[in-house]
């Protein structure tokens, strides 16, 4: 089995910055990309950014020019730098992992979320 575990999350005033971490155990050969999602209340998850096992990243539009993403292999975790938080950030944050894992072979793993609340 696998798991993920993010942390990170609370509450920020607009403007304000926050970094989310996801860890990644469990037995696994090989974990490929990682990336964040969020879902907002009444919306469907989306992609917020993803990150090859080469470090090459990939972002949402909406978040261009303010997140950064980031991963650890050694550490087999993924970091979400999110600066200049707008109240349309504020969302379930999950993270999502696609793993090569002994028994299982090639499957796609997900957190059990961290919330971020962007208020005044």
């Amino acid at each position: 089995q696998v798991q993920l575990v993010e942390s990170g999350g609370g509450l920020v005033q607009p403007g304000g910055s926050l970094r989310l971490s996801c860890v990644a155990s469990g037995s696994f050969f090989r974990i490929n990309s990682m990336g964040w999602y969020r879902q907002a209340p009444g919306k469907q998850r989306e992609l917020v950014a993803d990150i090859t096992s080469g470090s090459s990243p990939n972002y949402a539009d909406s978040v261009k020019g303010r997140f950064t993403i980031s991963r650890d292999n050694a550490k087999n975790t993924v970091y979400l730098q999110m600066n200049s938080l707008k109240a349309e950030d504020t969302a379930v944050y999950y993270c999502n992992a696609a793993v090569i894992a002994l028994g299982v072979g090639f499957n796609k793993y997900w957190g059990q979320g961290t919330q971020v609340t962007v208020s005044s």
